[in-house]
Formats: C-alpha cells, sequence, structure tokens
C-alpha cells in the first residue's frame, strides 16, 4: 500500500498557475465551443457572399403523352370560306415522347440589402472573436479561484505541522519533568490536549484536500482520476497590484463583454440599415439555354430545337401595407435599448472597478495589520515558553499562548487568501 502511495506522488502531475490556466486554456469546453462559434461565423460569410454569386442550375426532364392533344379550329378555316361561331377539331398530331434539357443562371446585379448583410456577417465574426475572449477571460479567473484553495490548505498544512512539531517537543520535555517530578500531571495533560487538537485539524485539511483538487480538476478539465499537485508558491503570487490599476483612468474596452456589448450595438445599427435597403430596387440578370428532343419512339430519331434567353429583371418596393416601415420603427426601438444598454454596463463597470480597488487596499492593510499581530503572538508564545522552561510559567500559559499564535498564524494565511481573491477581482473588474 504504501508503494502505491509513493508511487501515485511521483506520477501527480504538478502546475504553476499559470500552467493550469494554460492546461484549461487548451481543454475548456467553453472555449472550443467558442471556436465553433468563431468557425460558424466564418461559414455565414460564406453563405451571405455566396447570395450575390451566380445561381447556375440545370433541369433534365422527359415526358409522354399517351394521348396527344386535339386542337379546334374555326369551321372552313383551311378552304378559306371560314362558318362563323363554328369549329372543327384536327386529328391530333405531335411527338409522343419529349426530352428536355436547360441550363439557367440567375446573377444579383445590384441589392443594397446585400451588402448591408455582408457587413452585418463580418461583424458577426467580430463579436464571435470578443465572444472568444470573454470565455478566456472567464476561464482565467474560474482557474484563478479554484487554484488558491489548494495552495491556502499546503500552507496551512505546512504552518499547522511546524506547529505540532512544537507542541510535540515540548510536550515530550513535560513528560520528561513530569517523571522527575517537577511539574504536575495537569501540565502534561494540557499539552497533550492542545497536541490532539492539531492534529484533528491536520486531518481536517487532509479531508479537505480532495475536495478542493477535485473542484481545481473540474475546472481545467482535467481527468478526475489522475493526480494532480500545485507548484507555486504564495509568496509569487502576492505581487502588488501597479498603481495604473488601482488610481488610473477606466478603459470600458478592456473588458471583453463591453467589446462584445459593442459589437452588438453595431449590429444593431446594421440591422436599422438592412430594412431601410428594402425600400431600394433590386435588379437581376438572367440567362436560359434550352434544347427539346421530340419523336415519335422513345429515345430514337429526335428532333432537336433549341431556344436561347438572357435578360434583365429590377424590382420595385412600392407598398407592403406598413410592415417595412413597423420593421423599421422596431428595429430603431431595438437600437436604442441597445445604446441604453451600453450606458448601464459603463456604469457597472465603473462600479465595479471601484469596489475592486477599495477591497485590494483594505486587503493589503489587512494583510499588514495581520503580520503585526502574528509577529506579536510569537514573541508572547516564546516568551512563555521561557519562563515555562526556567519554572516561573505555567502550561495554561503555554496553552493560551500556542492557542494565539496558532489563530494569528491563520488570520494572516486567510489574509493572504482574501488579497489573493481581491487581486483576481481587481483583474477581472480591469479586464485583465
Amino acid at each position: 500500500m504504501l508503494f502505491s502511495i509513493s508511487a501515485s506522488a511521483q506520477n501527480a502531475k504538478s502546475f504553476t498557475l499559470e500552467e493550469a490556466i494554460a492546461y484549461a486554456l487548451t481543454n475548456s469546453y467553453e472555449i472550443k465551443n467558442a471556436h465553433i462559434g468563431i468557425a460558424d461565423a466564418d461559414q455565414l460569410i460564406k453563405e451571405n457572399k455566396a447570395i450575390g454569386m451566380p445561381q447556375v442550375s440545370g433541369s433534365l426532364g422527359y415526358s409522354y403523352s399517351f394521348k396527344l392533344p386535339e386542337t379546334v379550329v374555326p369551321l372552313g378555316l383551311f378552304s378559306g370560306m371560314p362558318v362563323d361561331g363554328e369549329f372543327e377539331k384536327l386529328p391530333a398530331f405531335g411527338a409522343k415522347n419529349r426530352i428536355t434539357a436547360s441550363i439557367d443562371a440567375q446573377f444579383l446585379a445590384f441589392d443594397y440589402s446585400y451588402l448591408t448583410a455582408l457587413k452585418a456577417a463580418r461583424t458577426a465574426k467580430k463579436m464571435a472573436f470578443s465572444q472568444k475572449e470573454q470565455v478566456e477571460m472567464m476561464v482565467k479567473n474560474q482557474v484563478r479561484e479554484a487554484y488558491f484553495p489548494p495552495l491556502i490548505l499546503e500552507e496551512s498544512k505546512k504552518t499547522l505541522q511546524k506547529n505540532i512539531t512544537n507542541i510535540e517537543k515540548l510536550f515530550f520535555e513535560t513528560k520528561e519533568l513530569y517523571k522527575a517530578g517537577f511539574v504536575e500531571q495537569l501540565d502534561v495533560d494540557r499539552l497533550e490536549l492542545s497536541l490532539a487538537n492539531l492534529k484533528t485539524e491536520s486531518n481536517n485539511l487532509d479531508r479537505q484536500k480532495e475536495l478542493v483538487y477535485n473542484i481545481l480538476k473540474m475546472i481545467m478539465n482535467y481527468p478526475a482520476d489522475q493526480p494532480i499537485v500545485i507548484a507555486d508558491d504564495m509568496n509569487r503570487l502576492l505581487v502588488n497590484a501597479e498603481s495604473e490599476d488601482l488610481d488610473g483612468k477606466i478603459n470600458y474596452s478592456t473588458r471583453a463583454e463591453y467589446r462584445v456589448a459593442q459589437q452588438g450595438q453595431i449590429l444593431q445599427d446594421l440591422n436599422v440599415d438592412y430594412i431601410k435597403s428594402t425600400y431600394y430596387p433590386n435588379l437581376m440578370t438572367f440567362a436560359q439555354y434550352q434544347q427539346v428532343g421530340q419523336s415519335g419512339k422513345v429515345f430514337q430519331d429526335n428532333l432537336w430545337t433549341d431556344l436561347g434567353v438572357v435578360g434583365l429583371s429590377i424590382n420595385v418596393p412600392i407598398y407592403s401595407g406598413g410592415a417595412k416601415s413597423a420593421k423599421l420603427q422596431r428595429a430603431k426601438l431595438d437600437l436604442e435599448k441597445s445604446n441604453n444598454q451600453m450606458r448601464s454596463l459603463e456604469r457597472v463597470i465603473w462600479m465595479e472597478i471601484g469596489n475592486a480597488r477599495i477591497a485590494y487596499k483594505n486587503a493589503v492593510q489587512r494583510v499588514q495589520d495581520q503580520q503585526k499581530n502574528l509577529a506579536l503572538a510569537q514573541r508572547i508564545y516564546d516568551t512563555t515558553q521561557i519562563k515555562y522552561k526556567e519554572g516561573v510559567g505555567s502550561s495554561l500559559e503555554i496553552t493560551q499562548a500556542e492557542q494565539a499564535l496558532f489563530q494569528s498564524q491563520q488570520n494572516v494565511i486567510q489574509a493572504r487568501y482574501e488579497l489573493l481573491l481581491t487581486k483576481v477581482d481587481l483583474n477581472k473588474a480591469l479586464g485583465k
């Protein structure tokens, strides 16, 4: 079993934060779908372009007249003395078998709505790229937020193990003093209880370990049955924010969702242009070539005739019952709504950046305060330990000082964790 555990640990793949983000960007289903969206936008452009290309079709048909039509003519027409109001039928004539082969071609010579549709398709592709960037930013932030809990857990585990080592040493020395009759059993019991509490806390961290790593695997889309470890150090990640990030001018376009909204606004504007363009006439050119073969027997002795036609057709919209006017007004209302949404998004971004800056500054100050408290708790613990070893202090003081030190250590770790999160929120608000 020990060999199995050792082999598993050796096979575990380690990731720095940047490596974890890169892995997620490569394997995320959301990003794969975003790339599909870009490919779909490319096909939409090709589809719209094809409307303006020549449309060529061919047809081949065969028909058999099992009963030829009879022709009605005025009576006496062929004798030169037609009788008014009277008619006669001529014997049926014609070929029963008919083969028709034709080629038809159409070309859109001019249509203003076609040009507008092409612009809209290109804008849709730009929007797809912006959406991909938005998804990438979302995945990056998700990985960061999922990476920090294991990092904090490992940090807490190291600190806790250091405390356990110190208490174990003190517990051993106290037991020896008890055997020599210099301390009471109560002193031994108190230290034993403190040691047991620390080990219980360590076991709790071990149980949480699998949970936080599973969340990280899911966010990275990493195989759930394969082990993983984090390779980063908290001190390396705790990089101070730049002054420009904390006090610089807000640039809304750095946010991917703002760029998506901008492209959406352009599409709404193009929709207005598109509906306006349907008021203009469009011009089509066409050409047709046809051959007809007729015979009395199937596919034998065909007599062929052909026909070629070219021409122009112009379609001029005159009246649509007010439908186009209503569509145009609705498109203008949608554009106005889009403008309002842009202004609203700017206010939201402004608020998020402002709040993120305040939260980050507060988190920096909180870390500094907790580090001062930790230094004080460490001095108290060291002094209490010296007094206890010299016989002028009690085990109760040692226990209380140890608990205060451990709490201060956890407060520093928690404050550093919150600083990491506020840095993520600041980058998220700034679109970094």
